[in-house]
């Protein structure tokens, strides 16, 4: 029996944690009495706690994030009064600020704040020892990455044929963006070339095609970023897959040549925008050139195979309803496949609090500490912005809608406005925001758009029809096929037939129902 087991909940089976596989590799000569033990946040902390006990460890560690605290906290408890005499070590973002009020903090015997890679190892020799620290919070300064053990050997056959492997060439952020903890992390230190490159290598050699880059910003250092993608330019293969975090407005021309050279769809770029208004940006120490950014993004879109994946977030301090529906308008207008929109959340540690008098932001007292209400926005329209965010994932973000998204606002309306017309709509007709079917959305989204909109039926059900062969979908409401031609009718039935399923984004939005691929 191990007698470390290094424990998290992740969000779902396919992310396969990063974090615990750098803490395992890094126990030095205690790596092989260790275990590494993961489970999701939809599995009950009892059943959970069992499987855990059934280990018989003598340190349980445990990675605590935003998404998983409640639940962990929850595993804690019942952990503690299970057996009182297991040592809980916890590690993690969530637990590393503003510990002194939190339960999960009070129930564990210790906390290493900070990056755990070279402390951790020492606190499990002291316990084992029989002489555990004194301390509660153990505190760990950022470690020299030259002398830590890569991770990548960690992930078993099954991570790599089931689930997604994250890579990272280098950690920290030179920014200092208030709503980002990677704003507490500077300065950015890389790992050194040779080793990862190696570890790279191996990887691809395994059978691993789907890499995501967890780097803060990728492109800081243009010629380690160089380095990585022609090493991947020499290694195309199919089904290759990068996804890489981008300053938004550093992209200069020795990047974009070796960018450019990529087949379409095997890069995904990551691009926090978050705001365009300048005031606001400045407000919260985000440096950004707007106008790079813009070129930046045309430059991707009309000369490259990127797919772009656009970050907004709604309720920063001094920025209106009307003023986040323009920089939504201006960033459509740029054309990245998808656009995330994201609620302010007061993550703690973060300086974002220091607004909070002025701006009078009120914050959700439970995970993820979503901004409720400001002095610009209040509660209700919030609460349609988080309606709004869902809506536009199923249908602007999902690539199921591609050609008829454009519907939404063809007579020359700010797609801000008209979808959020559609957001308060449907939310009227179906009182939620999950669990509608595709079925039933393609339904009211042909309703809204004929009904609501007046646009055509026979054009609307072509748009659909289009979409449903662009993304694989095998079928469509009577509704709409009742405006189809017979032909279309025919080619569903075929496409039916032949049993085609299409789940990742990046496939549809470039029109390749072949596709099939379980990551979504």
């Amino acid at each position: 029996m191990p007698e470390i087991v290094l424990a998290t909940l992740n969000a779902r089976y396919i992310h396969a944690s990063f974090g615990l596989r750098c803490l395992r590799a890094n126990l030095g000569e205690l790596r092989a009495r260790s275990a590494l033990a993961e489970f999701t946040i939809g599995q009950r902390p009892q059943e959970i706690a069992e499987e855990l006990l059934a280990l018989q460890p003598r340190i349980l560690g445990l990675g605590v994030y935003v998404w998983n605290v409640a639940p962990t906290t929850e595993l804690v408890a019942v952990l503690k009064r299970l057996r009182p005499e297991l040592t809980i070590v916890l590690g993690g973002p969530e637990v590393s600020y503003e510990f002194e009020q939190q339960e999960i903090v009070r129930l564990a015997d210790h906390v290493v704040t900070g990056e755990a890679d070279g402390v951790f190892p020492e606190v499990c020799r002291q316990i084992l020892a029989g002489h555990p620290p004194a301390e509660k919070i153990i505190p760990a300064a950022p470690p020299d990455l030259a002398q830590l053990a890569l991770p990548y050997d960690e992930f078993t056959a099954e991570d790599i044929a089931h689930r997604m492997i994250y890579v990272e060439a280098s950690r920290g952020c030179p920014f200092e963006c208030e709503f980002c903890l990677s704003s507490l992390d500077v300065p950015v230190r890389a790992f050194p070339p040779e080793a990862f490159l190696a570890a790279m290598d191996r990887l691809l050699a395994l059978g691993v095609r789907h890499f995501k880059f967890v780097d803060r910003t990728f492109n800081l250092h243009l010629e380690t970023s160089r380095r990585i993608m022609e090493f991947f330019l020499a290694r195309i293969q199919p089904r290759l897959f990068l996804h890489f975090e981008m300053i938004p407005d550093r992209l200069p021309a020795e990047l974009r040549e070796s960018i450019a050279r990529f087949p379409p769809g095997t890069l995904q770029f990551e691009v926090g925008v978050q705001t365009f208004n300048p005031e606001v940006a400045a407000a919260i120490h985000r440096r950004q050139d707007f106008g790079r950014l813009e070129e930046n993004f045309r430059y991707l879109r009309e000369q490259t195979g990127v797919h772009v994946h656009a970050d907004l977030i709604a309720g920063l301090p001094g920025e209106t309803l009307e003023g986040f529906g323009a920089g939504f308008d201006r960033l459509v207008a740029l054309g990245p496949q998808e656009i995330q929109l994201g609620i302010l959340k007061r993550l703690r540690g973060t300086p974002i609090g220091r607004h909070d008098a002025e701006w009078e932001m009120v914050y959700s007292p439970s995970p993820p500490y979503e901004l409720l209400k400001n002095r610009q926005i209040d509660f209700a329209a919030m609460q349609r912005l988080g309606r709004f965010a869902r809506y536009w994932d199923l249908i602007g973000n999902s690539g199921r809608f591609v050609t008829a998204l454009p519907e939404f606002w063809s007579d020359g309306g700010s797609p801000f406005a008209e979808f959020m017309r559609f957001s308060d709509w449907l939310f009227a007709r179906e009182g939620r925001r999950h669990g509608i079917g595709l079925p039933q959305l393609i339904e009211q989204v042909f309703i809204w758009l004929t009904q609501e909109r007046g646009r055509p039926a026979e054009s609307v059900a072509a748009a659909l029809f289009q979409d449903a062969q662009r993304s694989g979908h095998e079928e469509l409401p009577a509704m709409v096929k009742a405006h189809l031609p017979a032909d279309a009718i025919a080619a569903i039935s075929d496409r039916r037939a032949a049993s085609v399923r299409t789940t990742r984004r990046q496939a549809r939005h470039r029109g390749e129902p072949g596709k099939n691929d379980s990551r979504g």
